[in-house]
């Protein structure tokens, strides 16, 4: 009689934790999505928001070198293209167009291609086709309601 109703008691915990589960995982489905291109739009954010801090911080430190040393500017003025040169007797580097198209590349860079996207786990994309969603949630339905039918507690007379 033990052996029984310790049976009875493991079969209805089993069928009634996979249907719960199977049930939750219907309906909490869309918010676990959700979820997931919340993280990865966030980590894509904190890159950006890193890399604008970084650029912040190389400008605040040329403004204070540019602050401290008045003749920098003219210093650097000849390195800005389309600038002539003041010095005659000085001889300035041309850039050539490989160079140029090099730097440009460097420059305009896609930021995006560098951010490792926390990427959706397959049994979620899996599960979030409404016709499997549908099988999920029947199925849940299913389990608990054979779990508290079928291994209900008997009463003893």
């Amino acid at each position: 009689m033990l052996k029984r109703k310790v049976t009875r008691t493991v079969l209805f915990v089993i069928f009634f934790s996979v249907g719960a589960a199977s049930l939750g995982s219907a309906v909490l489905c869309e918010d676990l999505v959700q979820y997931y291109r919340n993280k990865r739009t966030l980590k894509a954010a904190q890159e950006s928001l890193a890399r604008l801090e970084s650029l912040n911080n190389d400008y605040d430190v040329l403004l204070h070198l540019l602050e401290e040393d008045p003749n920098l500017v003219k210093r650097l003025a000849p390195a800005t293209p389309g600038s002539e040169t003041e010095d005659a007797n000085t001889v300035y580097p041309r850039a050539t167009a490989e160079q140029l198209a090099a730097a440009r590349r460097a420059l305009t860079a896609d930021p995006k291609q560098h951010i490792v996207e926390p990427v959706i786990p397959e049994w979620l994309s899996r599960c979030s086709e409404p016709r499997r969603r549908m099988v999920l949630f029947i199925s849940g339905i299913v389990l608990i309601l054979t779990s508290l039918i079928c291994f209900e507690p008997k009463k003893e007379n």
